[in-house]
């Protein structure tokens, strides 16, 4: 057996009832075409071929290539891409992505796959990710707990915690616990315009998260934080609220009104 690498971020799933959870909630039919993302020791691999006839499976450590391909050659629809995923471009048409990512790309991940995809017209229809517990409780968390990686991830749809995964559920077992969540990729972004624009917009609305919205818009745009309440004012937004209360109709009036102030 491979030894999980550090420095690739490697914990190998190995607990039946977490498989079952993640392959459950990727809903999958036998024609689905499914990406996994570090396949690793093949463990979610092989529950995800029992449901599925298609999967591509990319994997950037070169020690565990040849056993997955040995493990999996006789199933016809197995394809492994020895690739980096950050740099992998996904196939054409409908697909799903499941993985257990090392967490430490997880941001990098998502971006990838839904902000660069959107870009190019080809994200994914569903993703069901593995990722660290606070991580995910920062992403499904609602109302005054909205953050930048929240709103990054919602603004491409609708999320949701699947469970929670303790560490000894992996070998070798993590510092910290972990857990799944879904994202249901929508048809199209929550905020209509320039994808880079709005993530600008988020983070510059967060830049000090105790400061109202008001004042973090005026201190990035050189106005005054006067005029920012009146702007805020005339798009119906309440002046005083800070960018975690936001909806995403709020977030498109704002798009639109600092888009002709630039």
């Amino acid at each position: 057996m491979v030894k999980a690498k550090k420095s690739l971020g490697q914990n190998f799933l190995k607990d039946e009832e977490v498989l079952r959870k993640i392959v459950e909630a990727a809903e999958l039919k036998r024609d689905d075409q499914l990406l996994e993302i570090g396949p690793g020791q093949g463990f979610l691999t092989k529950a995800l071929l029992e449901k599925s006839d298609k999967l591509i499976a990319v994997e950037l450590d070169d020690r565990l290539i040849v056993g997955l391909l040995e493990r999996f050659k006789k199933y016809p629809g197995f394809v492994l891409k020895h690739e980096n995923a950050l740099q992998f471009t996904p196939p054409a048409g409908a697909y799903k992505i499941v993985a257990n990512i090392p967490y430490y790309i997880t941001s990098p991940l998502l971006n990838h796959f839904l902000l660069e995809q959107f870009q190019h017209g080809n994200p994914p229809e569903l993703m069901v990710l593995m990722v660290q517990k606070e991580v995910a409780e920062k992403i499904v968390a609602k109302n005054k707990g909205e953050s930048v990686l929240s709103l990054e991830v919602k603004l491409f749809g609708e999320v949701e915690l699947v469970t929670k995964v303790p560490a000894t559920a992996f070998f070798p077992a993590p510092s910290v616990d972990s857990a799944v969540i879904k994202v249901r990729v929508a048809k199209a972004p929550k905020v209509k315009g320039d994808l880079k624009k709005i993530f600008w917009l988020f983070h510059v609305s967060f830049a000090q998260r105790r400061k109202k919205l008001s004042n973090n818009l005026a201190a990035v745009l050189h106005k005054e934080p006067s005029e920012m309440r009146e702007m805020l004012e005339n798009l119906q937004i309440h002046p005083d609220k800070r960018a975690e209360e936001l909806s995403f109709e709020e977030w498109q009036k704002l798009y639109d009104a600092v888009s002709e102030l630039r």
